[in-house]
């Protein structure tokens, strides 16, 4: 019969968990009201208004296991949304980086702007296609450009390289791009190993300041200029196309052609027709959507490294919770049984347990929530140069849906702390709990 129960709890402690994790914050408000009215208006919810009264008044004769239940509780959710703050950042800065009219045109099948070429004829083409906007001139707003991985050393270990994204521009890329502003020098001259290097790289890389002379390829280049975006585009380095295409021996084609939409609406049609010209073979998407789908697999990393390791933590915090809960629950088993004796139910034992348990556990989630925020949100990070993709510069975002996803687990983990003792409580046999010393 005991086996049975076990596996009964078992099984809505897996449905529970289940239902909570799939809740938005109003279907939790709308469970906290219900437990109110409950508690307010009922026999039982007064009974165990009464009971969880006592047991909350009696927190402070025992802090220091209390603490034990918060302090775990704390650490869990501020590792968790501080893992999860470098997935959503990361994501965030990405996302910033397009619009929905805008459009970057690749090669068919290209998975990045580096895996893909393009012909100076087909760029020709790709500029005449209808659904660009243009300019005052009348001349379509549109960037070819040249993407490269260039190696530079790293700030904080100049003898390690780290690579960097090397982008070929002209003047079009600050017409489809007028959040790129130049913050400190100039432009570079269209001719010149001159370079314009975004805010990020600054932090990142050695040697990235204005009037110093760095060599990327095999040839010098000076920085003239730092450009801020808000976006990606902040940890690139940009400089001439035509002379970034010499440097690399990359002859007259492009890598990527980014292009000023008349229209969001209009983008499947200037989709549709690159796709009927048969002189072309390639693939445009949005730059919203483009940026979307390169975050995708890093942002899933950073979420699955974070959820496995607040779980790991989580572990821990159940244990804690589970032992503070069992040895408060042995200390109040003559006063829980005398209430059951004269008439109290079992179901608001359980409430006034379980009440108890999640206040410390909201507490908990609360307070590492609180520490999650001040030290990790806007905090710089970068990520690591991989497959030829340069190092991005982001800042880590703690967001209300993140902080919701913490308290979440706070209280989680206080349910499963709590429920076992809480049941213990309630189902205890009156005569045996009466006996106790």
């Amino acid at each position: 019969m005991r086996i049975l129960k076990n596996l009964g709890l078992v099984l809505l402690l897996v449905l529970v968990l289940g239902a909570w994790v799939m809740l938005p914050w109003q279907g939790a408000v709308a469970v906290a009201l219900a437990l109110a009215l409950w508690l307010a208006l009922t026999r039982s919810g007064a009974q165990a208004r009464s009971v969880a009264a006592v047991g909350i008044s009696t927190l402070a004769q025992r802090l220091g296991a209390s603490a034990v239940v918060v302090v775990g509780i704390a650490g869990v959710v501020g590792v968790l949304v501080a893992l999860l703050a470098m997935a959503e950042g990361y994501a965030q800065t990405l996302r910033q980086s397009g619009s929905e009219d805008t459009a970057i045109v690749l090669r068919g099948a290209s998975a990045a702007e580096v895996a893909s070429t393009l012909s100076r004829e087909e760029v020709v083409q790709i500029a005449q296609t209808p659904g660009i906007a243009r300019n005052a001139k009348g001349e379509p707003l549109v960037s070819a450009e040249t993407v490269v991985a260039a190696n530079l050393p790293i700030l904080t270990a100049p003898d390690e390289d780290g690579s960097a994204q090397f982008r070929g521009v002209g003047d079009g890329a600050f017409e489809v791009r007028p959040n790129v502003k130049i913050v400190e020098g100039r432009r570079f001259t269209p001719g010149l190993r001159e370079l314009i290097i975004g805010r990020g790289t600054t932090g990142q890389f050695a040697g990235m300041q204005l009037g110093k002379s760095i060599r990327l390829g095999s040839e010098s280049w000076t920085i003239v200029g730092v450009f801020a975006s808000g976006d990606a585009m902040e940890s690139e380095i940009w400089a001439d196309a035509n002379v970034v295409n010499d440097s690399y021996k990359r002859g007259s084609g492009r890598n990527s052609v980014t292009v000023k939409l008349a229209s969001a609406a209009g983008f499947k049609d200037f989709k549709a027709a690159l796709e009927a010209n048969p002189q072309l073979k390639t693939e445009a998407s949005t730059t919203l959507a483009f940026f979307e789908k390169q975050s995708e697999q890093m942002t899933k990393l950073l979420r699955i490294i974070g959820i496995v390791v607040g779980a790991i933590m989580a572990v821990g915090a159940v244990f804690g919770a589970l032992n503070t809960m069992f040895a408060a629950v042995a200390t109040r088993a003559r006063e829980i049984a005398t209430l059951r004796a004269i008439g109290f139910r079992g179901p608001p034992v359980v409430v006034a347990v379980m009440l108890e348990t999640m206040l410390l556990a909201a507490l908990g989630g609360l307070i590492g929530g609180l520490i999650a925020y001040l030290a990790f949100n806007g905090f710089a990070a970068s990520t690591m140069a991989m497959n030829s993709v340069g190092k991005l510069s982001f800042q880590l975002s703690v967001s209300p849906q993140l902080l919701w996803e913490g308290l979440k687990w706070a209280l989680a983990i206080g349910f499963i702390g709590g429920l076992f003792p809480a049941v213990r409580a309630a189902t205890q046999p009156v005569t045996a709990a009466l006996r106790e010393l």
